[in-house]
């Protein structure tokens, strides 16, 4: 029995979902073995070819519509390649950001041209996507942005420099937040689409080194008067891209918060199978009543998490998922994945301090969660102005 047993929702009761899952997983577990995802851990960063090999097998662009080389499917599908990721332990693969992020971009705001141009490369992985958004003086105000794009002849030069990139050294398609006019804060704001291939003055530096998330590469960028063509500006209008990305970050943080129920469940489900076999005193450490208590209130809660989470995706595929509530899910969930993986890290005791058990990896990859997609500081302040 799972640690967390809430039934599946009503909305992924579909057999062609069931189909679909069943050939996701058996995609990770036949291209992901623990040995090669062992091997993304040490480099820092999955191998170039795995996304070939997962665009080949249909598992990028699900829910990009069939008339741009899309698969047609829908949230559910995104969720699946997720869900079966998290299940099978493939660290680093950043479907979740290509897939329910970046592509959206494209999707929901793309010139005609834009997405006949860019979409079937990014589906069948020809194109690995990244969003460069934070820089080294700024974060969560991206209004506050510095990195231009200015005009020049027929397109634009874009100059600054991006930090915490996911995908940063991977990604051959980015999404750069700039300022087209820096005299103004959100409406000066547009999204300039690049392929690195052959961009000249477009630099990649260091990889990195994080305390979690050990194959996923996190990059800096540098901009040096690189230049793209003026149909490179997302949606073809300059000053839109505070608000195509506003309009999407309802999505991304909803993503986040399944990834913490997920992580929630995990750390339970591993921390009981370790305490009902590690014996202290003459019995096993969940023979203890303080043991019981812990993962009784800690389950509890995480079962609360996982009915909050599914109605927010419920509420997403009904296109009424608001900004406020996306805001308590990324805030609640994530917080509460902190303080159940602290919690089960000390029932394991000094084990939980070793990097060979599991919980000691779920430790150092859940700080993350309360930062990025907007701080957990930042998702208070929307929640207030709801009130």
């Amino acid at each position: 029995m799972p640690a967390i047993d809430v039934p599946q929702p009503e909305f992924m009761e579909d057999e062609e979902i069931s189909i679909f899952a069943d050939a996701v997983g058996k995609f990770y577990q036949q291209h992901a073995p623990e040995k090669r995802v062992k091997k993304w851990r040490e480099e820092g960063q999955v191998e170039r070819e795995f996304w070939n090999e997962a665009g080949a097998a249909g598992l990028l662009g699900v829910s990009v519509p069939e008339e741009y080389g899309g698969h047609g499917g829908d949230f559910r599908h995104d969720m699946v390649v997720i869900d079966q990721q998290a299940k099978h332990g493939v660290d680093g693969f950043a479907a979740s950001l290509h897939n329910t992020i970046i592509l959206p971009y494209l999707v929901r705001h793309g010139t005609e041209e834009q997405k006949k141009k860019y979409l079937p490369k990014l589906v069948t992985g020809e194109l690995v996507s990244a969003i460069a958004m934070t820089e080294p003086g700024v974060g969560s105000d991206l209004q506050s942005i510095t990195t231009t794009a200015l005009k020049d002849g027929n397109g634009y030069r874009i100059n600054g420099a991006k930090t915490y990139i996911s995908n940063g050294q991977t990604a051959d398609f980015i999404v750069v937040v700039a300022k087209t006019d820096p005299n103004e804060r959100a409406k000066g704001i547009s999204l300039m689409l690049l392929e690195t291939e052959g961009a000249e003055g477009f630099q990649r530096g260091k990889k990195l080194d994080k305390i979690g998330l050990d194959a996923a590469d996190t990059s800096e960028l540098f901009f040096d008067n690189v230049f793209v063509p003026a149909e490179n500006v997302l949606g073809g209008v300059e000053g839109k891209g505070f608000y195509q990305l506003m309009g999407e970050l309802a999505q991304e943080r909803l993503v986040i918060a399944m990834g913490a129920a997920t992580g929630i469940e995990k750390a339970l489900e591993v921390t009981l199978e370790y305490v009902k076999e590690r014996k202290a005193f003459g019995q096993t450490i969940w023979d203890f009543q303080n043991t019981q208590f812990v993962l009784a209130d800690l389950k509890a809660r995480g079962t609360a998490a996982r009915v909050f989470v599914n109605d927010c995706i419920a509420k997403l595929l009904k296109g009424e998922l608001d900004v406020a509530t996306a805001a308590m899910a990324k805030y609640w969930v994530t917080e509460l994945q902190s303080e159940v993986v602290d919690k089960c890290l000390q029932l394991h005791g000094g084990a939980g301090y070793i990097n060979e058990y599991p919980i000691a990896k779920m430790y150092r990859d859940a700080r993350i969660t309360r930062i990025f997609g907007g701080s957990n500081e930042v998702m208070k302040m929307l929640i207030a102005r709801s009130m």
